[in-house]
């Protein structure tokens, strides 16, 4: 078996500079030109996993096959290379401690001090070699997250140390992304800040072999000079990043960079075949050159913060691409949507979705919403919540059950059209104890949603806690609202839709997260078209 070479990607000066994207746009090439390519994401902060964080902490919660509940980067991953990803592709500090005390209390150390090193690293090398020793890949690319210097980043630098002289230099290279500012009073780019943090690499033990640069100006044969010189790098190895329009034109500028190149010489790896690129930049040209535009209200609660919606914002890029149609997307807050105000506030829009969220914060305008759109024929889809919103909504003003509601926000109520899954009533633990991964779903014929899938076979992704409650299926189907997709092992209700509507569908998971370049979903995508083919027969 052929060795796994390994890259490590590192960040310095400020976070958010895009590691996750380089790294996703160098696997996007190195795939094309016929590797094997993954990535994984190491995060250092103590939460075992992000599914107990706050999405105005750290973004949206992103959820694998397996039922991983995991940093948004890995949605980045798997919209670039079209592969799935997995418990192994996102590692945190709680995680590596966790497995370690749990095995010193098992008494695996033999009696030893349990000490950072070498037991913490070993189990992070351990854990960075998990993938490549399966024999999938012959490239593992992994994000070290946070920046250089940072107290909680010393285990996963100190472990990539290791690593490579354990492995030699040729199967294991570091990248390090900087940030190279432009200071308008001086009118130049300064590298002092790149200088400054591949020394403290270096004083780590490491030395980067590739040096790519976040840029707003084009950088100079001088200055790329200048940086070989004081970084220690060759000059080819200094690899421009200069602000994009969209994520998706990266890998091609970083083509243009010879990034992969550099990385395969590194590696010790041949070229192989020129990159395969021409499904993606088809992509890329129908994404730059729409034939119509609409705009679409994503109704939800963290609206202030982009990231909370990230996969959603991403489908629809690739859906508004597949239909050659700009999606502006607006974001709205739920809590600030009313009945007297909802004209106001949603009529201008082409289409509406309602995003999904946890607890009672913004539930009123949410329902609102759902009624404004069902009533006004405007194309609406709900997610997760958005679905259970779309249930107590129909239940309240078609049904007649003014107090419907979802025993989440009230538990007392009269009709909790929306309940606690019963296998969840136990629970007491709230991290991955969610309805998590992948779930089947049979679709009935003849519904809005078999033209949809065409196929009555589905699998999708979920991350809730509460369900449609059947109690009421039979009142709710009589009364107009239906139940086209149902799970076939529990009898739970995955999918609900109206008939007499241009565009009405609420579904229980989440298919934002299987949303990619080259597969977009085909929800997103039947939404945007509804939506375009609604806006035109009202013209």
């Amino acid at each position: 078996m052929n060795q796994t070479k390994y890259i490590f990607v590192t960040g310095g000066v400020t976070s958010s500079l895009g590691k996750g994207i380089i790294a996703a746009s160098l696997a996007k090439l190195l795939q094309a030109r016929g590797y094997r390519t993954t990535i994984q994401k190491f995060d250092p902060y103590i939460n075992v996993d992000p599914g107990t964080l706050n999405p105005y902490e750290h973004g949206e919660c992103y959820v694998t096959d397996d039922g991983a509940e995991t940093d948004l980067d890995l949605g980045h991953y798997e919209r670039f290379l079209n592969v799935p990803t997995s418990q192994a592709n996102n590692v945190t500090t709680g995680r590596i401690y966790l497995s370690v005390i749990e095995k010193e209390r098992r008494g695996e150390f033999l009696g030893k001090t349990v000490q950072v090193v070498p037991h913490i690293t070993n189990e992070i090398k351990e854990r960075m070699q998990l993938l490549g020793k399966s024999g999938d890949f012959d490239i593992v690319i992994t994000e070290i997250g946070g920046t250089v210097g940072d107290i909680e980043s010393l285990p996963y630098i100190e472990s990539v140390r290791q690593l490579i002289w354990e492995l030699g230099e040729t199967n294991g290279i570091v990248i390090h992304l900087t940030l190279v500012p432009y200071l308008a009073a001086a009118g130049e780019l300064k590298t002092k800040p790149t200088q400054h943090s591949v020394k403290t690499l270096m004083e780590s033990g490491i030395k980067a072999d590739i040096l790519v640069c976040r840029t707003e100006h084009e950088l100079s044969e001088d200055l790329r000079q200048k940086l070989a010189l004081f970084c220690n790098v060759k000059k080819e190895a200094v690899i421009q990043s200069i602000d994009a329009s969209t994520i998706y034109e990266v890998p091609n500028l970083m083509l243009e960079e010879g990034l992969d190149l550099v990385a395969l010489r590194k590696l010790n790896l041949p070229k192989k075949t020129a990159p395969d690129l021409k499904n993606w930049n088809t992509f890329l040209s129908r994404l730059k050159h729409p034939k119509n535009t609409i705009t679409i209200g994503l109704i939800g609660k963290y609206v202030e913060l982009q990231d909370s919606y990230k996969s959603i914002l991403e489908a629809f890029i690739h859906s508004g691409a597949a239909n050659e149609t700009k999606v502006i997307v607006v974001s709205v807050h739920s809590e600030f949507i009313n009945k007297e105000n909802a004209g106001e506030k949603l009529a201008h829009l082409d289409g509406i979705l309602v995003a999904p969220g946890f607890g009672e914060r913004g539930i009123e305008g949410k329902i609102e919403t759902v009624r404004f759109a069902r009533e006004n024929k405007i194309p609406f889809f709900g997610i997760c919540l958005g679905m259970q919103m779309a249930v107590i909504e129909y239940s309240r003003n078609v049904l007649g059950l003014k107090d419907a509601n979802s025993t989440e926000m009230n538990p007392d109520t009269t009709n909790p059209v929306i309940d606690l899954m019963e296998s969840q009533k136990s629970i007491k633990y709230k991290g991955g104890t969610m309805r998590l991964g992948a779930w089947n779903c049979q679709i009935k014929e003849a519904t809005l949603a078999y033209s949809i899938y065409k196929n009555t076979n589905i699998s999708e992704r979920h991350r809730h806690r509460f369900e449609y409650n059947n109690t009421y299926f039979q009142r709710l189907e009589k009364a107009g609202l239906h139940a086209s997709g149902i799970n076939p092992d529990t009898g739970l209700v995955e999918i609900v839709e109206l008939s007499n509507h241009p565009f009405f569908i609420g579904v229980q998971y989440h298919p934002e997260y299987k949303s990619t370049v080259a597969n977009p979903h085909p929800i997103f995508v039947s939404f945007v078209a509804a939506i375009v083919k609604n806006r035109t027969n009202n013209k």
